[in-house]
């Protein structure tokens, strides 16, 4: 469900949504610099939502910024990336590990 390689082009999935891992990767920069300026208190939801108004933000993303469950599906896709785990084959539900 997470991810799978197709060609060489690595894709992030979530549901029915597929996005290029560097994007991806570029998401979890991005939420990781909003979560560290928030107060404590707001940085469960505030980065999630606030990440759709950086300009930074991979234009992959901007369909999810007009969804109501954009902050779900921004969390589940920052957690498909950490430690890089596809990338180095350890998790199952990559494919196509070269």
């Amino acid at each position: 469900m997470w991810g799978q390689l197709i060609g060489l082009v690595a894709l992030e999935q979530d549901g029915g949504l597929a996005f290029p891992l560097e994007s991806v990767k570029k998401l979890k920069v991005l939420l990781e610099a909003d979560a560290g300026s928030a107060p404590s208190r707001q940085r469960s939801q505030l980065p999630l939502i606030a990440v759709c108004k950086n300009p930074e933000l991979p234009k992959e993303f901007e369909p999810v910024c007009r969804r109501r469950d954009a902050p779900l599906v921004f969390k589940r896709l920052n957690l498909a990336v950490s430690d890089d785990l596809c990338e180095i084959c350890a998790n199952a539900a990559c494919t196509g590990c070269y």
